[in-house]
């Protein structure tokens, strides 16, 4: 990786970004909290459905308190349409600690950022730097296309720990920021051409949602932002799974802090 090589790939980055780069509400602020609030709802979600509920859910809760505060059910009703609820459990989980632990101010450390919930290596690092333009060094599915197709040509099962140092290498970190967007976007340009993440160890297809437990848990939740209380034996002739099926999927969403039991009634908590 010399300086030539460098130079050449962050002209062709910069170029590129200057003039197709993507504008999204989440890349006009640099707020932590709403910065926060767009990489948790584009977690294993495309940004055409995240521009559909980013702006009414900052609305609806615009700051750590008010998220912090709120009913669940509210902010799950918010939140449907996006998928994978258990992030907005998370979220609003992460409001409750910066407001108990941190004065209401979210920590700009990375390390400190992965001890919160739903918070993983690759989340703590995009905050880091979009809220607070750290330079962390991280890879997604985008930067990981990038770096495949114009380092990696025709090499199967490249391993993350072999693009990181090239990551590193590049890095702007005079302006991370918007150095990372530029990736994101080069990325999402090249994947229009070819499914390059497949040469990636890490590849995996996802599965099917198509009558899952992720549906069922879907249907599960309006079920009850529609009513406040139900039976275990309602859900069973409205949604027709079985009854072991039901149970430990049940079961499964309070111990991850969704409903809440009494006798045979369940409940958003």
């Amino acid at each position: 990786m010399t300086i030539e090589t460098i130079t050449a790939f962050r002209t062709l980055l910069n170029a590129y970004y200057t003039q197709h780069g993507r504008q999204f509400p989440w890349r006009e602020t640099k707020d932590p909290y709403n910065i926060l609030v767009s990489e948790i709802m584009l977690q294993q979600t495309q940004t055409s459905r995240v521009m559909g509920k980013y702006e009414s859910f900052i609305r609806a809760f615009p700051d750590f308190p008010s998220l912090a505060d709120a009913p669940l059910a509210m902010v799950l009703s918010q939140w449907q349409g996006l998928g994978y609820n258990r992030r907005a459990v998370a979220l609003q989980r992460i409001a409750q600690k910066v407001v108990a632990s941190f004065d209401g101010l979210l920590p700009s450390e990375p390390e400190v950022l992965k001890t919160f919930p739903g918070i993983g290596p690759y989340t703590a690092s995009a905050v880091a730097t979009f809220a607070f333009n750290r330079d962390a060094v991280f890879v997604e599915t985008n930067i990981r296309t990038v770096f495949l197709a114009l380092f990696f040509d025709n090499r199967d099962m490249v391993r993350d720990r072999e693009l990181l140092p090239l990551v590193e290498a590049t890095l702007d970190k005079d302006n991370p920021r918007d150095w990372y967007y530029a990736l994101f976007d080069f990325g999402v340009r090249l994947k229009q051409e070819a499914n390059l993440n497949s040469q990636s160890a890490h590849y995996r297809k996802q599965s099917t949602f198509k009558g899952s437990d992720r549906e069922l848990r879907g249907n599960i939740l309006k079920m009850l932002l529609s009513q406040p209380l139900i039976s275990e034996e309602e859900l069973l002739r409205s949604l027709k799974c079985a009854p072991a099926r039901l149970n430990r999927i049940l079961r499964q969403m309070e111990k991850e802090g969704f409903t809440k039991t009494s006798g045979n009634d369940i409940a958003l908590r």
